[in-house]
């Protein structure tokens, strides 16, 4: 397939990610689907010289599924080395990721995909961020950001969403971090979002202890002070149905069913209080259809939701479902934008 035609509807700029990695592979796997929509403008960021060895490395050992990446139009930049290969290559993907982000500022229609990074290679190389979403949120000059993982199930067509309240942070960092505040802004970036697919949308809010606290006894922060934040915020938001928060043992429970039966009474998005409660069900359920999105951008963002699989780089198997899914999720983002904007 080639990308080359400047006729195009949409763009979408893509951010290699850690080549050390199997960002490469999975890129030119995904590239070569046909389930991708012709009307696409692509523009690859990295290195072409390693894009290029990386397609003929794979072919060599009989992977056949793979674009050419030289029918593609690639912003070529080869970074200098220094130190050891690891901070090498967490240089070269912060730097692709940085030169993307400023294509896409300047390009109306676009949006960004990124590749997986690997956050000690950037500490290593003197980038000190807890990951790609906060560089974005920087970036663009924003505070009120949300890291959401969306996912389209392949037998319903159901969109699973699951917006994270709190992020890369220890574990012990988060009831400190949570506030009523914090909840609103997340509920607010979960509305826009759903609001693209729903004009009522349905929540639900995970409780941040066990059986949400069951009524202080597990946990105070339930009846301290979130049940009152979502019902403030719901009185707000009365095209909302709220629910919760729920005990997080069964708060995803209907997720499964909606994910596999058509007859499912299904939601449009929960609300998790941290990083693992909302990621455990949602790999688990949507596996590789998982798409990370950052919500609260001037434009849109997804990428895989996995890592850079240092220890299958090279050999031709990481599977590319997640940055295909990627890679349709912002083209379809896109153009659900640019026609609401239109209104």
């Amino acid at each position: 397939m080639n990308y080359k035609n400047k006729d195009k509807t949409v763009k979408i700029v893509l951010s290699i990610g850690d080549e050390s990695g199997i960002g490469p592979e999975i890129t030119l796997k995904a590239l070569n689907s046909d389930e991708i929509q012709k009307n696409v403008d692509f523009i690859l960021v990295g290195s072409k010289k390693n894009l290029q060895k990386t397609y003929k490395q794979l072919r060599s050992i009989g992977v056949e599924n793979l674009a050419n990446p030289n029918n593609f139009n690639i912003h070529d930049l080869e970074i200098s080395s220094y130190g050891n290969s690891k901070s090498s290559y967490g240089n070269s993907s912060f730097y692709y990721l940085t030169k993307a982000i400023e294509i896409v500022k300047n390009h109306p229609n676009s949006a960004l995909v990124t590749g997986p990074i690997c956050k000690k290679s950037w500490s290593l190389a003197g980038h000190n961020f807890s990951g790609q979403t906060e560089v974005l949120a920087k970036s663009c000059g924003v505070k009120k950001v949300g890291m959401l993982f969306t996912a389209k199930s392949p037998i319903t067509g159901w969109r699973f969403n699951t917006l994270l309240a709190t992020t890369h942070i220890p574990l012990c960092e988060v009831p400190k971090k949570l506030n009523k505040e914090l909840i609103h802004v997340k509920l607010d970036l979960l509305k826009d979002f759903c609001n693209k697919y729903t004009k009522k949308p349905t929540f639900k809010v995970a409780g941040l202890n066990p059986h949400a606290g069951e009524e202080g006894i597990l946990g105070c922060e339930e009846i301290d002070w979130l049940n009152d934040a979502l019902i403030s915020w719901n009185t707000k938001n009365k095209d909302v149905k709220l629910l919760g928060p729920i005990s997080p043992d069964s708060c995803w429970n209907s997720s499964l069913n909606s994910w596999k039966s058509k007859n499912s009474e299904i939601h449009d998005g929960i609300l998790a209080m941290y990083h693992d409660q909302g990621l455990i069900p949602m790999k688990i359920i949507a596996l590789n259809y998982s798409v990370n999105t950052t919500v609260g951008l001037p434009f849109v963002r997804t990428s895989p939701d996995h890592g850079t699989g240092f220890d299958i780089a090279g050999k031709g198997i990481a599977q590319s479902q997640s940055m295909l899914e990627a890679i349709k999720t912002a083209i379809e983002m896109t153009k659900n934008s640019r026609l609401l904007n239109a209104h």
